[in-house]
């Protein structure tokens, strides 16, 4: 017997069966659908947490102020501001694995445009934080030198400002007001799209550190110290992430002079580390819920050769007949074997449809990101023959070895 004639005869078989044969199907239908959409979502957010990581740059470390005690109470941190530029430059300087270090601080306020205005955030920045950011110029220039030393009145714009205040008007070059300070626009910023927490990083005004310091906040005495928010430091490539971390903090407590084993007033963040531990979380939950939908095919695969073994006790003299006018045992088991494994795929295909189906409705009911991929259609497709094979054999092997003699005798 071929195996185009084992095929028709497997669904001829399966056919006068249609009901039974249905609910045979419905664990590998289950299954599949089951693997291909929990894949899918832990793909779309394995995907998230790294067009996440691209956002915020690679081999990011954040240097924040730390907290202060007062009367005991702890005020977390961020409330002890002694980091300065000084210490920016320090950290370039001194430790040969970073990149850059960038000095950045935060304000906000209203930019207004002819009759339009737009509230963001203001960051006083250096060029060496595009660099650290891996963020771009869609259009215009970096600051030069005398901008950043001499307070210029010059700003970069993010592309949702310059939405928000230009419409389809070329920003570069025109003047904008910044808490009622006029400034030139020289740079409308890449898109950049939203950070970790949702937030749309393209709504900012950046403008020089000098700029933010002596005209935005007026001079004050922070300023005069050339006090910073934050150090943002990008190591090189392929250095130990780990050992920087340890002599950034080794560094700062020299600059600090803090007594040994007294409390840092500054605390180092592994952005990246963070960002690749929820990708890792990510992976990791993908495996234990394609796990688990994994399970349904196995139970489907037990259902294949219950039935399987039932179809062989009902139709023993259909085998012993087969085996009295010439079929041979292989013949018989080829014939059970392509039976199971039809049901198998019958039943895949139909839970890659639904499975796509849940996909979608997920992705579009709960606003999730989703990833259907044919890596996990073909995972999903191929593990449903492996448990068709697998489970479909015994019952064929079963049938094969019956003598003609009694199969025919059979009742």
């Amino acid at each position: 017997m071929n195996a185009a004639v084992a095929l028709r005869s497997a669904l001829r078989s399966l056919s006068a069966n249609a009901l039974r044969s249905v609910l045979t199907m419905l664990g590998i239908i289950v299954g599949v659908g089951a693997v291909i959409t929990m894949v899918a979502v832990g793909q779309g957010a394995t995907s998230r947490v790294q067009e996440q990581m691209k956002g915020l740059g690679s081999n990011v470390m954040l240097v924040v102020p730390g907290g202060v005690s007062q009367a005991g109470v702890r005020l977390g941190a961020q409330t002890r501001q002694r980091l300065t530029e000084e210490d920016a430059q320090a950290i370039a300087l001194e430790i040969a694995e970073v990149q850059v270090a960038a000095p950045t601080s935060r304000a906000s306020g209203q930019i207004v445009f002819g009759n339009s205005n737009w509230g963001t955030s203001i960051m006083g920045v250096t060029n060496e934080y595009l660099e650290a950011r891996e963020w771009t110029l869609l259009s215009g220039r970096p600051f030069d030198a005398a901008e950043l030393a001499g307070s210029a009145k010059v700003a970069w714009i993010g592309a949702t400002v310059a939405r928000e205040l230009f419409g389809d008007q070329d920003p570069v070059d025109q003047t904008i007001r910044v808490r009622n300070i006029p400034m030139t626009v020289v740079g409308v910023l890449a898109v950049k799209g939203q950070n970790s927490m949702g937030q749309d990083q393209d709504d900012t005004v950046m403008v020089p550190l000098s700029t933010l310091r002596n005209r935005i906040w007026g001079g004050d005495a922070s300023s005069r110290l050339k006090r910073v928010g934050s150090i943002l430091v990008k190591v090189q490539d392929g250095k130990d992430m780990t050992q920087v971390e340890e002599n950034i903090k080794d560094l700062l407590r020299q600059r600090f002079k803090v007594a040994p084993g007294g409390d840092d007033p500054f605390v180092v963040r592994n952005l990246t580390e963070i960002l690749r531990a929820q990708e890792e979380s990510s992976r990791v939950m993908t495996l234990l819920l394609a796990a688990v939908a994994g399970i349904s095919l196995l139970i489907g695969g037990i259902g294949i050769m219950n039935i399987m073994l039932v179809s062989v006790t009902e139709r023993t003299r259909e085998i012993g007949l087969r085996m009295a006018v010439g079929a041979r045992a292989r013949d018989i088991l080829a014939q059970f074997l392509i039976e199971a494994v039809t049901l198998s795929l019958i039943g895949g295909a139909i839970g890659v449809v639904l499975g796509a189906a849940a996909t979608w409705g997920v992705g579009a009911l709960s606003g999730w990101e989703v990833s259907l991929s044919a890596a996990a259609v073909a995972l999903a497709v191929g593990f449903s023959v492996l448990v068709g094979v697998f489970f479909g054999f015994y019952p064929a092997r079963r049938a094969s070895k019956l003598q003609p003699i009694a199969a025919l005798r059979y009742e």
